[in-house]
């Protein structure tokens, strides 16, 4: 579903990943698109309301935040502004480009480190 609409999209798309933690893996049960404020090519930033709506619904489905996805219209790496995005946002953060590549990334230490993704259809 990410994959898909980031091939479609001239502007980075985002939004964030719902679910909860099992140990050291990350389970993500829920996508949440949110409107990129900046509705730029090369950056994104979602509105503090939406971030607020976004965190009331999973509460109420009892989920987490576990992570926050974009879109690159280069190679899915972190920017240096998506690292300063990382130090306020402290999980996972998923980046694809529009050729159907991705990576996953947390900040760890001060250093981003590459996480592995496992995609397993439910």
């Amino acid at each position: 579903m990410i994959l898909e609409d980031a091939k479609k999209s001239r502007i980075e798309i985002c939004g964030f990943l719902l679910g909860r933690q099992e140990g050291h893996d990350i389970i993500v049960e829920e996508v949440i698109f949110t409107k990129n404020k900046l509705n730029s090519s090369t950056a994104f930033e979602i509105d503090p309301l939406e971030i607020v709506k976004v965190l009331d619904y999973a509460d109420g489905k009892e989920l987490e935040v576990v992570g926050i996805f974009h879109s690159h219209l280069g190679k899915p790496i972190p920017s240096e502004r998506d690292i300063r995005g990382m130090k306020l946002w402290r999980n996972v953060w998923l980046i694809v480009d529009n050729r159907g590549n991705y990576g996953a990334f947390i900040l760890k230490n001060g250093r981003v480190e590459e996480v592995e993704v496992e995609v397993i259809q439910s």
